[in-house]
């Protein structure tokens, strides 16, 4: 880690509130989190935008959502964000299935069209360059409206912005999703 996260006891009690919670739910506090809130004001626009994106009335369905976060995590060398968002797959998909097919989503036969349409738009969206094409928007529109691209593209930019500064700040996966080794 480049950067001490903040001690809970130095934050101010709504924080503390919401880092109990985070404690109950994951056994542990995130450490993104706590690095974040060392500016309360920042972790405030963070956790807000994140409350939104992954709200139970997203237009997108949540193991999308989950989906599309572990493949921006792999993109960006984030080990924290694969881990946690491992973690979230598995539980709005019910399985390990859908994780496995990441490494070579392109030729899976167990993915939808739509989930693989919303992957090149992903992996457009992720590297170097932004470089979107109006073929890729089309294939896109042919399994997504106006709102669920909107929201698609939103979900996607913050999951960048969030996997790029834990990734800088070489913020370490907390083993919140062992897996056991594909063989």
């Amino acid at each position: 880690m480049r950067i001490t996260p903040a001690e809970i006891k130095s934050l101010p009690f709504w924080l503390r509130w919401f880092f109990n919670k985070q404690q109950k739910k994951y056994g542990q506090m995130l450490q993104p989190a706590l690095v974040w809130s060392r500016k309360p004001s920042l972790f405030v626009l963070f956790a807000s935008m994140w409350a939104r994106l992954s709200h139970k009335s997203s237009a997108l369905p949540a193991d999308l959502r989950a989906l599309i976060q572990v493949y921006v995590a792999k993109l960006t060398w984030c080990h924290f964000c694969v881990d946690l968002n491992s973690l979230t797959l598995i539980s709005e998909s019910g399985g390990e299935e859908k994780l496995h097919e990441l490494d070579d989503w392109q030729n899976s036969s167990k993915l939808s069209e739509a989930e693989k349409a919303a992957l090149a738009w992903t992996k457009a969206m992720s590297g170097e360059g932004c470089q979107i094409d109006d073929q890729l928007h089309s294939t896109l529109k042919q399994h997504f409206s106006e709102q669920q691209i909107m929201e698609l593209t939103a979900l996607i930019s913050f999951q960048n912005m969030s996997a790029r500064f834990n990734a800088a700040l070489d913020l370490p996966s907390q083993g919140l999703c062992e897996m056991p080794v594909k063989k």
